[in-house]
């Protein structure tokens, strides 16, 4: 049977470095996905990733109505699993070789985060 880690990172999703907003976010948010993941089982071999995030009102500016960038946030999230729960498969992050990744939308910054589901398969 496949190993399967799943769990919830509470917090604000960020992407790459901000130059406008809350530009100290992303250290937060990477530092939150690590505390929340360390525990976690690790996954050693290739592995599919599942991801929705949560995104407040904050993250939804009048120019750019629909949030980050879903490929900068899977970025942040990657690296910050290939610190943790990948941490010892060969590549780390780049052990997950399918992505299954959404982001919604809440109503606040006390609903945000990320839910996350890595399913490790078969060896190649």
């Amino acid at each position: 049977m496949n190993k399967i880690v799943k769990g919830e990172i509470v917090g604000i999703p960020f992407s790459k470095n901000k130059v406008r907003g809350n530009n100290r976010g992303f250290a937060s948010w990477s530092a939150a996905i690590e505390k929340q993941t360390h525990d976690l089982d690790k996954i050693c071999g290739p592995c599919l990733l599942r991801v929705t995030f949560m995104l407040p009102p904050s993250k939804l500016p009048k120019d750019h109505p629909f949030g980050n960038d879903l490929d900068n946030l899977l970025k942040r999230f990657c690296d910050a699993l290939g610190k943790t729960i990948l941490k010892n498969a060969p590549g780390k992050d780049g052990a997950i070789i399918k992505v299954e990744a959404t982001k919604i939308f809440v109503s606040s910054d006390n609903k945000s985060g990320a839910l996350f589901e890595i399913m490790e398969l078969e060896a190649r």
